[in-house]
């Protein structure tokens, strides 16, 4: 549990959670800012291979297909999966930190919230306001 995204004003922050917070603020220094996050993992073991912006992820999937194809590996590089969206960012951190967690994530996907909607620590939260 190293990792950790956090969304704040509309975007997604990734905190590397070993990093000491600032004596003079209290924060800590974000790795990564982002309007949406993507997931490239395997789909069979839910092994998760990069995390973070969606052009960077979507390129390196690319990449390492092309790669795999080439290598022969053809069952490989079809089971390698990107998810990217305004996902829930508690569904983002559980794949980071449970193995295998983005098997249940892919089975989900169509039936999660808009990542943005939701307040952190409430999932509920949006859908109460919005009623």
């Amino acid at each position: 549990m190293e990792l950790q995204y956090q969304l704040r004003a509309g975007s997604y922050y990734l905190y590397d959670l070993r990093d000491a917070p600032s004596a003079v603020t209290g924060e800590r220094r974000f790795k990564l800012k982002t309007d949406n996050v993507a997931i490239a993992f395997d789909r069979h073991t839910g092994h998760v291979h990069q995390h973070g912006s969606p052009a960077r992820i979507q390129s390196w999937a690319t990449h390492t297909r092309r790669r795999l194809r080439a290598a022969g590996l053809l069952q490989d590089a079809n089971d390698l999966v990107v998810v990217s969206g305004p996902l829930p960012v508690e569904e983002i951190n559980k794949c980071l930190w449970v193995a295998g967690y983005c098997r249940r994530l892919l089975t989900r996907l169509a039936s999660l919230p808009h990542g943005k909607l939701q307040r952190a620590g409430d999932p509920a939260s949006a859908w109460k306001k919005a009623a």
